[in-house]
């Protein structure tokens, strides 16, 4: 059973319990049915009340049930509800902490409804590309009005129960615990016990005064937001259907769009990147109940742009860090920084005043190693030089406390190298923070050879205190994300040997869906970061061959956006990307003197040429085992460079154009210049003679 039963003064009590959230599963629909017709037939028995165990009255539909036969097993959510709405005696939803999706759909189904302040109230589903699928967008017009339930249902954003006087009978005190959020609701049921004829939303109207009107502004409104997502507007005509069809004839529109847009590729890309983003916290040698290390004070090593967006994040979640450099101007110029960006965020109204002085008191400076030895963590972000890290490191492992976990935030060198230079390879770990810091969700947690199963699920629980997507990546040059961006701009640097500018590939991209192209994201991180790795491949891994281009950009002193200028020309205080007729001179030139005559080049072939760059590496990757699954690559894309969610991953998108397709194109691109680079992977090979995805393997 997962619904507790007892009988109260008279009132049958019923309380979902399905940990965390009590998500209404089949175990869970079927007891709260059958404790409700308990109910209906025990004659002592004068009114019902419905709650939730735990933190939640009820967040939704189980998310270990989606996509499987359960979710359609009887008695499904529409039966529940229906049954509650039925019921010959009073139902109340006795609401507190959560209530969302199926479990708000639940609430409007019973008679009445008694809350707590404070609780999440929420129509989430589209954002998982869906809209309310049993009852919803039908009774919650008929309960806040039209514009109200809209604005929830096309947002999917939580309001606080008091901010909803329309949708409960009675909002208890503030500090009401559950006890007495129980206690109230039998009280409350024992009171209208006996009020005939129950009160059922469905038999309410929709009055809205020239509603046509109103429904038409909004169809307006949400096109110019909804971008490639179908599912705002289909909200939307189900809310409108609340107002022109009679309530079961909504019911069953509502139903359709729903079983509709359960089969599109936007929501089902939006589902995976839902359940992607939870498995990218699980390790399969690392049991959620590992031991995990205390993080009460953080040092970061460089107060840069990538150290002071680190100091941010760990004063944003409330950490106290200490931030290190080895010159006081250096010092000063980050410190600076770090206040200007949340001066930025306080005239935004996006930080509080009290919010402001905390963060800023909780960030130090120091110019000596003496003041971080008792930090719990460590965070290297210096450059990225193994000669520079090793200084570091040797420097940390004499300085640092006992069980201090040593981060090091490289983008592509070797951890296991860096671990090496201290005499505690087991506390050392790579921490990949993404540009800017403190805004970016993506962070790499680099496993080394010898880090610690607990600084690995320390480093797990910290991303969720940064509030960052933390996502496990093996030892290799550049890791899952950098590894793979790799031979994306390789390949958009022959695009523009054999006949792009850089904004045709960018508005190829961008047009794909990603948030930038390759030549603006070079030109934001800056041009030289890669500059530099060329340099480093050319004595490593010297048969890689690359174009020439960007080395001539940075031999002209275009580093980007921080010299005003890189593929593009920038004005001060606009980020806008102009294009320099120089630069594209200097392309055009670097054709000629390799002897390639240019071509036009389609912007289909662009993206494929870009995108599968990214999967055939990422093939390599999960063979080698740098990745622990497909769904973790997609949510390096998602959450750090920018890939489209509506498209899902490049996992997730390749399954969706089909594995047979891609490894086609692949093999047909391995025959024209620079073919070397289109190597096929052998999983990518495997997985396509199996008719399988590289999400279902």
């Amino acid at each position: 059973m997962s619904a507790d039963y007892q009988v109260i003064d008279a009132v049958a009590v019923i309380t979902l319990n399905n940990p965390p959230v009590n998500g209404l599963g089949l175990a869970t629909r079927t007891a709260a049915v059958e404790g409700i017709r308990k109910a209906q037939d025990d004659a002592a028995v004068k009114a019902i009340v419905i709650t939730g165990a735990g933190k939640a009255f009820s967040g939704g539909a189980d998310i270990k049930e989606f996509n499987s036969p359960k979710a359609m097993t009887e008695p499904t959510l529409h039966t529940l509800i229906r049954t509650a709405e039925e019921s010959t005696k009073p139902v109340v939803a006795a609401i507190h902490s959560v209530c969302m999706g199926g479990g708000l759909e639940l609430a409007l189904g019973c008679h009445y409804r008694v809350a707590l302040p404070g609780a999440q109230v929420a129509l989430p589903e589209v954002k998982l590309g869906l809209l309310p699928g049993a009852g919803g967008t039908q009774r919650l017009p008929r309960v806040l009005g039209l514009e109200a339930a809209l604005n929830m249902i096309v947002s999917g954003t939580p309001v606080p129960s008091e901010k909803l006087p329309a949708l409960f009978d009675e909002v208890l005190p503030a500090g009401t615990d559950f006890a007495g959020l129980v206690q109230a609701a039998v009280a409350f049921a024992s009171r209208i016990a006996d009020v005939r004829p129950l009160p059922k939303v469905r038999e309410r109207k929709v009055d809205y005064p020239n509603s046509e009107a109103f429904l038409q502004f909004s169809r307006n409104t949400v096109k110019s937001v909804a971008g490639p997502f179908p599912a705002p507007l289909e909200c939307l005509e189900t809310v409108a259907a609340s107002v022109t069809m009679k309530f079961e004839d909504g019911l069953a529109f509502e139903r359709e769009r729903f079983l509709h847009l359960m089969q599109t590729t936007e929501s089902k890309a939006l589902r995976h990147a839902f359940f992607a983003e939870r498995e990218a916290s699980k390790v399969p040698d690392v049991p959620g109940d590992t031991p995990t290390r205390k993080i009460e004070r953080a040092a970061v090593i460089g107060a840069g742009t990538m150290g002071g967006g680190i100091a941010m994040n760990f004063a944003n979640a409330g950490i106290p860090v200490v931030l290190l450099e080895t010159k006081q101007e250096a010092l000063d110029k980050g410190l600076a920084t770090i206040r200007k960006n949340y001066e930025n965020t306080l005239k935004k109204g996006k930080l509080t005043q009290e919010k402001f002085d905390q963060r800023l008191a909780l960030i130090t400076g120091t110019l000596d190693y003496a003041e971080i030895g008792q930090a719990d963590i460590v965070v290297e972000a210096v450059f990225e030089e193994m000669g520079v890290k090793e200084a570091v490191f040797r420097k940390l492992d004499e300085v640092m406390k006992q069980g201090a976990i040593l981060a090091t935030n490289t983008s592509t060198l070797d951890v296991d190298k860096i671990a090496a230079f201290t005499s505690r390879p087991h506390d050392v770990i790579g921490t990949h923070f993404f540009s800017p810091a403190n805004v970016m969700k993506l962070l790499e947690i680099v496993r080394g050879k010898a880090t610690g199963s607990d600084v690995l699920a320390t480093a797990l629980a910290l991303s969720k205190k940064l509030k960052k997507t933390g996502v496990v990546s093996g030892v290799c040059d550049g890791f899952i994300g950098n590894r793979m961006i790799e031979q994306y701009s390789r390949q958009a640097g022959f695009l523009l040997d054999e006949g792009c500018l850089p904004e045709q590939v960018d508005q190829a991209m961008e047009k794909f869906g990603f948030a930038m192209g390759p030549f603006r994201m070079g030109d934001l991180a800056g041009n030289d970061i890669g500059w530099y790795i060329r340099k480093r491949r050319a004595i490593e891994k010297p048969e890689i061959q690359y174009s020439r281009t960007a080395d001539l950009l940075c031999e002209m002193g275009r580093f980007g956006q921080k010299t005003g200028g890189g593929w593009y020309d920038y004005k001060p205080g606009d980020r806008k990307p102009y294009p320099n007729q120089q630069v594209n001179d200097m392309i055009v030139q670097h054709s000629a003197d390799l002897g390639i005559e240019r071509r036009p080049i389609a912007d289909q072939e662009i993206v494929e040429r870009l995108v599968y760059a990214l999967v055939n590496e990422a093939a390599h990757i999960l063979e080698e085992g740098i990745a622990l699954r497909a769904s973790d690559i997609d949510m390096v894309y998602l959450t750090g460079y920018g890939f489209p969610l509506f498209r899902g991953g490049p996992m997730f998108y390749a399954d969706t154009v089909g594995l047979p397709n891609v490894l086609a194109t692949i093999e047909r691109l391995a025959k024209g210049r620079h073919g070397d680079a289109w190597r096929p992977a052998p999983l990518l090979v495997q997985l396509a003679a199996e008719g399988k995805g590289f999400n279902s393997r």
